[in-house]
């Protein structure tokens, strides 16, 4: 091999759009390439304007564009493939440069600037001598008036202020021109990066302060002199893909392999820290908290020296979303070091440890809230007690007493009940005690219990287990000097000597409980990266508010936020925050969480609010935007694809019964096929999904149809409203969380938002 090559993240997505047979000629004349970039049959030639940019031959009608950068440390020539295009669209005005605030390299591509802002500002492109076409013969201009000069759409700006926010030098000019959004759309279109976020954050309305604060700083990068000049250098701060055998692999992969290359620097930062204790990344939907995550476990996967077991897990609350989690991190990671990760939800991992740690035959089975509220209501019938409902006490049960893993009566009299609702005195206390240890007893006596007391007799365990960890730790000489290395796996010593996990990574994390906290702090190692958790208090969906410092983990000191949407509209994000209104939300510490300052990167249309006359008429409706939908995105492209639209399209509802009722209209008035959301994923080959708004956790969709969004539906009235007066705090919550279900329902659309209903509207819906 005399060059190494490596391709630019535009170039790799030029390359996703074409034939699969250019994708195959390309693949060839990379490997001809690296072997002698020279060679006369690869015409290898510098353009006239940049003469750091370089073509190179694909085929007769396809070019490799290059710049040279610099010697790696083995000696071999290093070139960075920064565009793939038809010969016609090589233009002498293209150029690389290396950015003043981020110090990545840049290519910037004049030919998708409109042609109108290029008048403006003076400039005409010259395609390469060597690509130009036979020449047409001149056709006569008409002659026109020309329009008054309109207003330019960045007023409010100077060029040092854009060269202050790190918009490309090539661009500033054309940038100050712009006058219409649809300009600016085609000039973020073909900018790099950081120009690109800073154009639309300013375009959006954003103040300079600001874009400067959230959108610049979180990219600059510590350079030192003369950094401008050393592209070497510069190639080693950009995100790129190293071309080796394995391309076709790549180019197959499609859009995908773009998520797997690049990160945000704000992302890259957080992913790369060094963090002496439990970290935090907090943000709002499609901020890329867990691609940051899941980047998080390849970094310490590929950290982890040689040894045995799985160091790492990887855990989130829902089944479906593991599944979701371990396929896109199967698609990350090679298999070697995939094999070193555990990757298993919350509630499969607590019953790991209750197996180890239980006798066979003496399991107990496992029961949902709706079976175990029955059995409240049998103990509370049988003791004939009205003052409290079963709903209450299983939640003072769940909340105060496994929460907090009360084990006496005097226990629980001491502890506090914040955010509860209704005060108890001590009499009162007394009582509950007593009805709800007869409920445990009940539930022991059927050989049950629920998933919440599965989660404290593990955490329990596990807590157990480091104590002893710990006292090893201390006294060695009782251990023969600690080494117990060479014992078996299953052994009492060994199970006792270390920790199960080096790192935990947990997504999702707004929907834990104490008991599954208290569990995860015991099963890693205290120290450096033990827990980095990703978390969204706005998308809680399960009554369980947690201070982490209570079971403790401390992130203080060590919590990012993110604030720039990377998958939801602006216009959807918008939508979205208006259901959650102004209600106030913890930050899983002492503090509180707003979505106040996030903004989003992509535009499109506005989300529909649909009032329909009855259900049937909802359906139809229905109906005719999933025809809609699905034509779009079948929509050949250039090359006579078409795109399968099976997962792309989703409809969402809020209970299992309706979406069995959609599933089912859709399929036989309709013929829209269906699959269904389950916990292990979706179940039936349809092409559109739907399920509850709780299967969506995690999940994104590019259009997405919310159905029966009606009043007494969201929220379900006839369940909370007897809180209404009886304890208005536990009312509160509940509609918390019924407007949590809708936003996180919201957000799972990329482009395409539509919300509807008969009868009244949900109070939650701003109409």
């Amino acid at each position: 091999m005399t060059a190494r090559l490596s391709l630019y993240q535009k170039a790799e997505n030029e390359l996703y759009k074409m034939d699969s047979s250019v994708k195959t000629k390309f693949y060839d004349f990379c490997h001809h390439f690296r072997a002698d970039p020279d060679h006369p049959s690869l015409d290898l030639k510098p353009l006239k304007g940049d003469g750091r940019i370089f073509r190179a031959k694909i085929d007769r009608s396809h070019r490799a564009l290059l710049a040279r950068a610099g010697v790696g440390a083995d000696g071999v020539q290093q070139w960075l493939i920064v565009a793939v295009r038809h010969r016609k669209d090589v233009y002498e005005e293209l150029s690389v440069a290396i950015n003043r605030i981020t110090g990545e390299i840049e290519f910037v591509d004049l030919g998708v600037v409109g042609q109108s802002v290029l008048q403006r500002a003076g400039l005409q492109l010259t395609p390469a001598p060597e690509e130009q076409a036979a020449p047409a013969e001149p056709t006569p201009a008409p002659a026109v008036t020309p329009p008054a000069p309109a207003e330019p759409l960045l007023a409010g700006c100077t060029s040092e202020d854009l060269r202050r926010l790190g918009v490309a030098d090539a661009l500033i000019d054309l940038a100050l021109t712009v006058t219409t959004d649809d300009e600016l759309d085609q000039l973020v279109a073909g900018a790099p990066r950081l120009t690109a976020e800073v154009l639309t954050g300013l375009g959006s309305g954003m103040p300079i302060d600001e874009v400067e604060r959230e959108i610049t700083q979180p990219a600059s990068a510590e350079l030192e002199p003369g950094f401008e000049d050393d592209l070497a250098a510069a190639l080693t701060r950009t995100a790129v893909t190293t071309v080796d055998d394995d391309i076709r692999n790549v180019l197959a992969e499609g859009d995908f392999r773009a998520w797997k290359v690049y990160l945000h620097p704000t992302q890259r930062k957080i992913v790369e820290g060094n963090f002496n204790g439990p970290a935090r990344v907090s943000g709002g939907p499609g901020t890329g908290k867990t691609i940051v995550a899941l980047h998080r476990v390849a970094r310490l996967a590929s950290e982890l020296p040689p040894g045995h077991g799985k160091p790492i897990l990887l855990t989130t609350y829902t089944k479906n979303l593991t599944s979701d989690l371990r396929s896109r991190l199967t698609s990350l990671l090679e298999p070697a070091l995939l094999s070193r990760i555990d990757i298993k939800h919350i509630d499969q991992l607590a019953q790991s440890v209750l197996n180890e740690n239980s006798a066979p035959g003496s399991r107990r089975r496992l029961m949902d809230e709706v079976q175990a509220l029955d059995v409240l209501r049998e103990v509370l019938f049988e003791h004939d007690e009205q003052r409290w409902d079963a709903e209450f006490l299983f939640d003072e049960w769940e909340q105060i007493i496994l929460g907090q893993s009360l084990a006496t009566r005097q226990d629980y009299f001491k502890a506090r009940r914040a955010g509860m609702g209704r005060g108890l005195s001590r009499p009162e206390r007394a009582v509950i005690w007593k009805l709800l240890e007869q409920f445990t007893l009940r539930l022991n006596s059927l050989g049950r219990e629920t998933w919440a007391q599965a989660a404290e007799r593990a955490a329990r365990y596990e807590m157990d287990r480091a104590r002893k960890i710990q006292n090893r730790a201390e006294h060695k000489e009782d251990i023969g000097g600690g080494d117990l290395i060479h014992l078996d796996d299953n052994s009492s010593a060994q199970r006792y000597l270390r920790h199960r996990y080096q790192h935990i990574v947990v997504d999702e994390a707004q929907d834990l409980s104490p008991a599954h906290w208290k569990m995860l702090r015991a099963m890693v190692v205290p120290g450096s990266g033990d827990l980095f958790i990703a978390a969204d208090t706005h998308q809680r969906i399960y009554d369980r508010q947690v201070t982490l410092s209570t079971v403790g983990i401390s992130i203080r000191g060590r919590s990012s936020k993110l604030t720039l949407s990377y998958r939801t509209t602006q216009e959807i994000l918008d939508q979205a925050a208006k259901v959650v209104g102004s209600a106030t939300y913890d930050d899983l510490d002492d503090g509180t969480d707003t979505l106040d300052g996030y903004h989003s990167l992509l535009r499109g249309p506005a989300p529909e609010l649909v009032a329909c006359t009855d259900w049937t008429d909802e359906i139809i409706q229905l109906a005719d935007v999933l025809k809609q939908w699905r034509a779009e995105i079948t929509q050949p492209a250039e090359d006579g694809t078409v795109r399968d639209p099976s997962g792309t399209m989703a409809v969402c509802v809020a209970d299992g019964d309706m979406a069995s009722r959609v599933a089912a209209d859709l399929e036989s008035k309709h013929g829209i096929t269906t699959a269904t959301l389950t916990k292990d994923g979706p179940q039936g080959g349809g092409e559109v999904h739907i399920g509850t708004m709780h299967r969506f956790k995690g999940l994104e969709y590019q259009k997405l149809a919310v159905v029966g969004a009606s009043e007494g539906v969201l929220p379900r009235t006839a369940l909370i409203e007897s809180y209404a007066a009886s304890d208005p705090k536990r009312y509160e919550r509940e509609l918390k969380k019924s407007r949590n279900q809708l936003f996180v329902a919201a957000t799972r659309a990329r482009d395409a938002l539509r919300i509807s209903w008969h009868g009244r509207p949900s109070p939650f819906l701003p109409v």
